[in-house]
């Protein structure tokens, strides 16, 4: 019964908004409002074969990319719909209006007849996210920008002058669908020629299994003094049901493995004494730590930090940025630079450089992408190399960070 009555709201709202359509085609030929009846009645046609599909567990074995591809478009399909339901909404009540007002002042009759502006207006705005959130699936989930930073250090002793350090973030395995242009990210980070490679979490989805057929292209990553890794929230497998906890532990301690099998360093609230060009440099490393609630705080950076007092160099890696003004500058500070990712950018914004910069995730998260500062302390929240659940990006580009050291002489 629920089945039906969701498949019947679907179809009301199709209905509803094809409303704007057949106001705004009323004078054009017959050929053309017949192309785009068709047209539009495409998207509830594969909706409906979708769910029947589904319900019979076919679409179990059709690929990843399929999958992902039609429950992308239908979900954007209908949200674009829903704009225009929205404004047909608001021209039924301007209709309504004018009726009640004819009956109770007896004025003379008004045309009650849908307005063509609004319609307009309506495909207009419900074009825009089904015009811009599929070109950032068809054109952007792989679409790699490399995002320069000098970092000045006050303190930073001249050994470690010039210190390249390439960070990369949320990679979402489970989510990639193709292996091939993941190989650009890495040539990328290559290119660098880093003395150090940070990632910073959520390696996975839920399962590290989500990783077969990726290690041969991570494990090509090279740092001239190591490459650094953390778990992020996903890493954990909070967000799948496990037959039994040992299951659970079982994952955990296979993703452990497959940190191990790329060559990177995982840090479990611990830390890491480099000796670069004769200083001492601390690469420090946090289990999921974060200030909102709906995130576990499973990290102790006070465990992470014992040992690392007397170093040159400080470098934290904490997955959640609200870790920082949580701690690092309340608590730590001769922390120089927190490396962080977690929130994508949300994966939709503008970014204009030096001028502008806006996501609806700056709404949770106060420092969200880029470069932040505090006193002498600074945090680089990474925008994420791969993607979840929206398969694209629109505004936020999947990012590769270089974070050049320079001391203030």
């Amino acid at each position: 019964m629920r089945f039906l009555i969701f498949i019947l709201i679907l179809l009301v709202l199709d209905w509803y908004a094809f409303q704007a359509f057949r106001t705004i085609t009323q004078q054009w030929s017959a050929t053309l409002r017949n192309i785009v009846t068709v047209l539009y009645w495409v998207a509830p046609v594969i909706l409906l074969l979708y769910i029947l599909a589904s319900q019979t567990g076919s679409t179990e074995t059709w690929p990843k990319p399929l999958n992902t591809f039609l429950r992308s478009f239908l979900f954007i399909a209908y949200f674009s719909k829903l704009l225009i339901a929205a404004v047909m909404l608001a021209d039924d009540i301007r209709r309504a209006s004018l009726w009640v007002y004819e009956k109770a002042a007896g004025s003379a009759p008004f045309d009650y007849s849908r307005s063509r502006f609004l319609s307009n207006f309506g495909v207009m705005l419900g074009s825009i996210p089904f015009l811009t959130l599929s070109y950032g699936i068809l054109r952007n989930p792989y679409r790699y920008k490399l995002f320069r930073e000098n970092v000045v250090l006050d303190d930073l002793p001249e050994a470690l002058n010039g210190l390249r350090i390439v960070q990369i973030s949320d990679i979402h395995s489970g989510s990639l669908l193709y292996r091939e242009p993941v190989k650009a990210a890495v040539e990328m980070i290559n290119a660098q020629k880093p003395d150090l490679v940070f990632f910073t979490g959520d390696l996975v989805n839920n399962v590290a299994t989500e990783m077969d057929g990726f290690l041969e292209i991570f494990d090509k990553i090279e740092a001239r003094y190591g490459v650094y890794s953390i778990f992020g929230n996903h890493d954990y497998g909070d967000y799948v049901s496990w037959p039994d906890p040992a299951a659970k532990t079982a994952n955990l301690e296979q993703l452990k493995a497959v940190h191990k099998r790329l060559g990177w360093q995982l840090l479990l609230d611990e830390n890491r004494i480099l000796n670069i060009n004769g200083a001492d440099v601390a690469v420090i490393g946090v289990q999921n730590y974060s200030s909102h609630l709906r995130f576990p705080k499973y990290g102790s950076l006070e465990k992470a930090y014992q040992g690392a007092e007397s170093a040159a160099l400080k470098l934290l890696l904490s997955h959640d940025p609200s870790h920082w003004s949580d701690q690092v500058t309340a608590l730590f500070k001769d922390i120089a630079i927190t490396f962080s990712g977690h929130t994508h950018g949300m994966q939709f914004g503008v970014e204009i450089p030096g001028w502008f910069k806006w996501s609806p995730v700056q709404y949770v998260y106060k420092e969200w992408a880029g470069l932040y500062q505090a006193g002498q302390q600074f945090l680089y929240v990474n925008r994420g190399l791969g993607f979840l659940g929206y398969p694209g990006r629109v505004g936020i580009l999947p990012e590769v960070t270089l974070l050049e050291l320079k001391n203030k002489a």
